[in-house]
């Protein structure tokens, strides 16, 4: 259990991947979004706009201004949600990150191309003065971002704690408690 004042200094912003609506149907965000409320800590899981191409231009506003984004938030974000953390972070101070099977580049697919995320070079020096905290959880036999080539691109851009596995998914599961006991420990500080 988390002290209720630790929990009230705190906010946790659930960023999804691409294509995950509605939001509280897919994957663990929900169950994420519950335990972590349950637990005092005020969580924040919306519908995205733009849910399918998830474009930095429509999703980073949304994230400040709708989610509240701010120097007390932990961002925890999914696959093109990991993505939209990292280009949030480069302006924005936050408290932490979690990102989960991140990479750096649209993969050579033009549906990831159209975010607006792999457009320049990433910020890793404004990224990390940004975030008390960077975190990744990645899987290095994801079907979709290859370790390698983008995972460990991500770990040595950020210098971040990891949390490498061999599950063999891309963390698309019903529930996650590896990053609920995560996301405890850095509430708690």
């Amino acid at each position: 259990m988390i002290p209720q004042v630790m929990a009230a200094a705190v906010s946790v912003i659930i960023l999804p991947g691409n294509g995950c609506t509605p939001v509280k149907k897919a994957n663990w965000y929900s169950w994420l979004h519950d335990s972590l409320t349950s637990s005092g800590v005020k969580t924040v899981l919306r519908d995205m706009p733009d849910p399918y191409e998830a474009k930095e231009r429509i999703w980073l506003p949304f994230i400040r201004e709708e989610m509240g984004a701010d120097e007390n938030s932990i961002i925890v974000g999914h696959s093109s949600g990991a993505e939209a953390a990292m280009r949030l972070v480069e302006n924005t101070r936050v408290r932490g990150v979690v990102l989960v099977a991140a990479c750096v580049t649209d993969l050579g697919e033009e549906s990831e191309a159209i975010s607006g995320y792999y457009n320049r070079p990433w910020k890793w020096d404004q990224m990390k003065q940004n975030c008390g905290f960077v975190s990744q959880f990645q899987d290095r036999d994801d079907p979709f971002i290859p370790w390698e080539t983008e995972g460990r691109v991500v770990h040595e851009g950020l210098g971040t704690e990891l949390m490498l596995t061999s599950r063999g998914d891309h963390f698309m599961t019903r529930d996650f408690p590896e990053l609920l006991l995560h996301l405890q420990e850095k509430i708690k500080g």
